[in-house]
């Protein structure tokens, strides 16, 4: 990294700093690289460390820079691409799904997802997913898909008591087995609950972006999914463009 006076720059010295630390990481650095630290990033830009940490936290908002504990701050991967209008409808697991199953459990819906089910508080097979970019998770998923979407589930032996990752697969596979009639997607702001934090990596409270899908088979939502992205690190998609999978940050 150059150096750069900024005592005479009539912006805020952190934001002329937050833009010449950009063009930086876009020329210097590699995905995952570690920065120097901040006294010696403050000495070289000759600011004050408060100066400073208030450009890093804003590259690390702008979803540029990642803190991670016991490593230090790094250069976050790009962006991941999340479809809103997707050009080709398929189901969870077909092949090309950057999602890895974690886990499958039975359990009752959360209300608006049991409407959308038709099934009111009846119980659901929950898959547990999770994508990761860089070795880094950037959403998890929960994929709620109702006994009568898979009936050859139950045919399957040594399942019914298995809550782990091949219960979570044979669900998907089953699942593949229907006629996809099409998606039907929305997406929202909203906050991180407490485990979706754990497993992002995130504080409870960060901002993340809510994917739903319904998931339509003969006639009626054989499945819904709900996708958290980490806000910092994805930007929407739409129609063709959707297809790219990772964008640059921008």
């Amino acid at each position: 990294m150059g150096t750069t006076q900024l005592e005479t720059v009539p912006e805020p010295k952190y934001w002329h700093l937050r833009t010449v630390l950009s063009n930086a990481l876009d020329s210097e650095f590699e995905v995952g690289e570690i920065l120097p630290n901040e006294r010696e990033l403050a000495a070289r830009f000759g600011v004050a460390r408060a100066t400073l940490r208030q450009a890093l936290e804003q590259l690390e908002l702008e979803g540029r820079l990642q803190r991670r504990r016991g490593v230090g701050t790094t250069v976050a991967p790009p962006r991941v691409g999340v479809e809103v209008n997707p050009t080709r409808h398929s189901w969870p697991g077909a092949p090309g799904d950057a999602w890895q199953t974690e886990g499958c459990a039975e359990d009752v819906p959360p209300a608006v997802v049991g409407r959308a089910l038709g099934r009111g508080d009846e119980k659901v097979y929950t898959v547990h997913r999770v994508r990761t970019v860089h070795g880094q998770p950037v959403a998890t998923e929960l994929l709620y898909v109702p006994p009568a979407s898979v009936p050859g589930l139950s045919g399957i032996a040594g399942l019914e008591t298995d809550a782990g990752v091949a219960r979570g697969r044979a669900v998907l596979r089953e699942l593949q087995r229907l006629e996809l009639g099409g998606q039907e997607r929305t997406v929202e702001l909203g906050s991180a609950r407490a485990e979706d934090a754990k497993r992002l990596d995130r504080l409870p409270g960060a901002p993340v972006l809510v994917l739903t899908t319904r998931y339509l088979a003969a006639g009626g939502t054989a499945a819904v999914a709900v996708s958290t992205y980490r806000a910092d690190t994805c930007r929407l998609t739409f129609g063709e463009s959707a297809g790219t999978g990772l964008l640059a940050a921008g």
